[in-house]
This record gives structure tokens, sequence and C-alpha cells, in this order.
């Protein structure tokens, strides 16, 4: 994944979400990040993009049920086709959103650096409304109603986050 091959690119912080299979909850939180971010007037300094711990579904479009949630929500997630995520974009990244502590584990395992590892957070950390609660539930599971839930849990969640990264972001700091 290269962010930024010809020196010009205009982009100031770049955020990965990463979820199991990268067909449920990392595919929302990245259309819903992107919304809100373009919403703010960022869209050209924050670069948005999702994988998967796992290999299972690469290539794949996210879920039906995530894509209607999504499009039920105001949501575009049909471009999405799935990919797992690779250590060595941790150098290209400034912030690594992970859904549930396994995926925090496995993330900060393959972080080649301390550094890298700092970049490893759970989503819910954000969220000071999260009531300790860390992970968010895979719906893949569930019914679409499920999807519906998860769904207002990122977009809160991903409304805090961005609230505690724009500051940094207007000022061009990554």
């Amino acid at each position: 994944m290269s962010f930024d091959a010809s020196g010009t690119d205009p982009v100031v912080f770049r955020i990965c979400f990463v979820c199991t299979g990268n067909i449920c909850r990392s595919p929302m939180a990245e259309a819903i990040f992107r919304s809100i971010v373009t919403a703010g007037g960022y869209g050209n300094s924050v670069r948005v993009t999702s994988a998967a711990t796992g290999d299972w579904h690469v290539g794949e479009r996210a879920d039906p049920r995530t894509i209607a949630a999504l499009e039920s929500h105001g949501y575009d997630g049909r471009a999405h086709r799935a990919r797992q995520f690779d250590p060595a974009w941790f150098p290209d990244l400034d912030l690594v959103v992970a859904f549930d502590r396994g995926h925090e584990r496995v993330l900060r395992e393959w972080a080649p650096t301390e550094a890298d590892q700092s970049k490893v957070q759970l989503l819910m950390s954000f969220d000071p409304e999260s009531s300790g609660t860390m992970d968010v539930p895979d719906p893949y599971y569930s019914d679409a109603a499920m999807f519906d839930t998860v769904l207002g849990v990122i977009e809160r969640a991903g409304r805090a986050l961005f609230r505690q990264l724009e500051p940094a972001i207007r000022q061009g700091v990554s």
C-alpha cells in the first residue's frame, strides 16, 4: 500500500480500521469515518482505509448486510473489496484501529517496532460513552438488526475519534 508515491499527496493523517474479515465492522468504519472527515472539510487531508487480520474474504465485497446497513444510514459501501492487513503498511499509517482485543493483540504482535505498536488502538477507547466496553461486537453470525446496532456503535465512536483527531488534522500534524 502506497499512500504517497509521488511526494505531492496532501494527506496529513492515515488511518486503517482492522477487523477479522474486512467485510462487516471495518468497512462500516471506513465508510462512516470517510464521511465524517469529508463533512468536516478534511477529505483531502485524511486517508481512510480498512483491512482484516485474516485472509478468508480477500477480494470479496462487504457482507450484504453491511452494505444494507450503511445505505440505510446514508453511507455507501458498495465499492469495498476485502483485503488483509500487511505489517509492511505500519510505517505509512498514523493510526491502526482495532475492533476488539483479539485484533489489537494480533496487530501489536505484527507491528515491527514499539512506535508501530503504539499506533494500534481500540475504536471504543475513543468513545467516552462506551461505559468500559472495549469490544465492538461482530455482527457476522447475527441478523440485520445487529448490523444496525453495530453501525450505531461505530458511528458514535467514529465521531468521538474525529473530535479527538480534528485539532491535529487542522494544523497539518500527523
